[in-house]
């Protein structure tokens, strides 16, 4: 299946997208490098949406399933460029590793399902009943499957591959992500009269010792961790004026099942006990809000509330997926993501059949000097094929 020609086709594709910077609302550049190598590679149509994300399509002969790859386009961006030792945007091999931003975190996997479904509809001339799609995701780095909102209603899948990292092992599972802002409002007083104000840093340090008292749940997917990450006063820097305003933010893990308001509820009731305990107490607790510009010029916002998922190792798409991969000679193990990905929109709000598959480390993303080794890539392009195999069998 993988010649050296088509080997060094991937090679040559991934150094194309890694030589285009391609932050989160800056894909323009990694957008049209895909375009053009799937149109070479015969995909049957490419659509670009409304948020930039590019979606490829081959159709075999026949109706039936639809799949999709699901990879993002987007890197954080390089810091301390001075310490890295190979350009992150060169797209360097050295060592049998193809070094730059975004090769492991997630340009070499979208690269290699990108080239895996060619190839797999190429050998078989299109004879199988369904029809493939791979999808090259902006703006994942801030908003986990907020983007991919758009894809699924576009393609509307039987089945989606997440293809970010997984040491080539099969996932099945992955905590979600909320990220929760409690504020509170005092009243702003000079420094050298603060009985005249009311602070609002001290009502958020009572508020945040009763948080720490809160036991989240935990069920085989994990711990639903609720970690302070920040907390800021305004007016800043303070300058001898008591802060009438205080944010804190809060990291909260997920687990499947849990909604909006089961996961602020106790913390609503710290508040109110909190409030009916001190008149001057004045706070509220929410889920973030994010919104920012794609390179289309669309403004992308959502709520940072992203599901956790869990498949059974009995599911039919995963036990054809684990077949697929046993057969093009991989030992993977069944997991589960210890990070988010844009299967909180797939399989937890959409409820769509999902699992992960990808090559190279999941501790890569976002180190200097970042590289995906060219025999997980490889290998990588192999277990796609067979997921395609699996699903498209006689």
């Amino acid at each position: 299946m993988l010649t050296k020609k088509r080997e060094e086709f991937v090679i040559k594709f991934l150094q194309e997208m890694i030589q285009q910077p391609s932050n989160s609302g800056k894909e323009s550049g990694v957008v049209e490098v895909i375009r053009k190598n799937l149109l070479d590679m015969g995909y049957d149509s490419v659509h670009i949406d409304k948020f930039g994300n590019v979606i490829g399509c081959i159709k075999g002969n026949k109706p039936g399933k639809k799949i999709l790859f699901d990879g993002h386009i987007d890197t954080v961006p390089v810091q301390g460029r001075e310490k890295w030792k190979h350009d992150p945007y060169g797209g360097t091999i050295s060592d049998g590793k193809l070094y730059g931003r975004g090769t492991s975190d997630m340009k070499g996997q979208t690269a290699a399902f990108m080239v895996a479904s060619a190839y797999f509809a190429e050998d078989c001339k299109k004879d199988f009943a369904g029809e493939i799609y791979v999808a090259g995701v902006v703006h994942e780095e801030i908003f986990e499957g907020i983007a991919a909102r758009e894809i699924s209603k576009y393609v509307k899948p039987d089945y989606v591959v997440i293809g970010e990292s997984s040491e080539l092992n099969l996932k099945i599972g992955q905590r979600g992500r909320g990220e929760i802002v409690l504020e509170t409002f005092g009243k702003p007083a000079h420094s050298a009269n603060p009985d005249k104000g009311i602070n609002a840093v001290y009502k958020m340090g009572k508020i945040i010792e009763e948080i720490r008292k809160i036991v989240p749940p935990e069920t085989e997917l994990g711990k639903g961790i609720l970690e302070l990450t920040d907390i800021k006063s305004s007016p800043y820097p303070g300058a001898s004026v008591v802060p009438d305003y205080c944010r804190a933010t809060y990291d909260r893990r997920l687990l499947v099942g849990e909604t909006k308001e089961e996961v602020l509820a106790p913390i609503e009731d710290v508040l109110n006990k909190l409030m009916k305990e001190d008149p001057e107490l004045k706070a509220k607790v929410s889920f973030a809000i994010g919104k920012e510009t794609c390179y289309t010029g669309e403004i992308i916002e959502g709520e940072r509330f992203f599901p956790g998922w869990l498949y059974s190792e009995d599911d039919e798409f995963v036990q054809k997926a684990y077949r697929g991969l046993k057969d093009v000679g991989l030992e993977p193990e069944i997991t589960q993501y210890s990070f988010c990905t844009n299967g909180s929109h797939y399989a937890g709000e959409a409820k769509i059949k999902t699992i992960g598959f990808g090559p190279s480390k999941e501790n890569l993303a976002h180190t200097i000097d970042e590289y995906i080794e060219l025999d997980q890539l490889f290998k990588g392009i192999k277990g796609y094929y067979g997921i395609l195999k699996s699903i498209y069998d006689k």
